[in-house]
């Protein structure tokens, strides 16, 4: 029970979570308003915001706060952070533009007649552009000071 009781007090856990939270949320409900919205984007990456920036900079700057600018914590979820919005805006990226060019080809394939290479389209979007990440930054900072602050005002935890 004590076990539960720290792990629902870990300020830099909720402050992640609410962080990914908030950033999936937000971006379904644009899907939804755009028109969209599928059911595999509940658990897909890419979009606005972005979640991925929103989860890390939620961890950095709530391990910031709770841990100091000193602590080996706050190098640790620092790096990740630049590592993972790296990946997102990077790798990522450019691996769902090369699937969008693959679907292109299979679509070709199957007007002409063709097997296709594959049996169904790739999924396109993975990665993020600058203004997702900037978006999911944005959260994941507002939640990574928000949350701790929070806890410690209404639960003092």
């Amino acid at each position: 029970m004590e076990f539960l009781l720290d792990l629902l007090s870990n300020k830099v856990l909720i402050s992640t979570a609410v962080g990914f939270f908030i950033a999936q949320c937000t971006k379904n409900l644009l899907l939804i308003f755009t028109g969209k919205f599928t059911p595999d984007r509940l658990t897909g990456g890419g979009g606005m915001p972005s979640a991925h920036s929103a989860t890390v900079t939620s961890l950095a700057t709530s391990t910031l706060i709770v841990a100091g600018p000193d602590s080996p914590a706050f190098t640790v979820a620092l790096f990740l952070a630049i590592i993972v919005i790296y990946d997102a805006m990077g790798v990522r990226y450019e691996t769902g533009r090369q699937a969008a060019a693959l679907n292109k080809l299979r679509e070709q394939q199957i007007r002409e007649g063709k097997d296709p290479l594959y049996d169904k389209p790739m999924q396109e979007s993975m990665g993020h552009t600058l203004p997702e990440i900037i978006a999911g930054c944005a959260v994941g900072i507002t939640c990574g000071i928000a949350v701790p602050l929070i806890m410690s005002h209404f639960f003092n935890v």
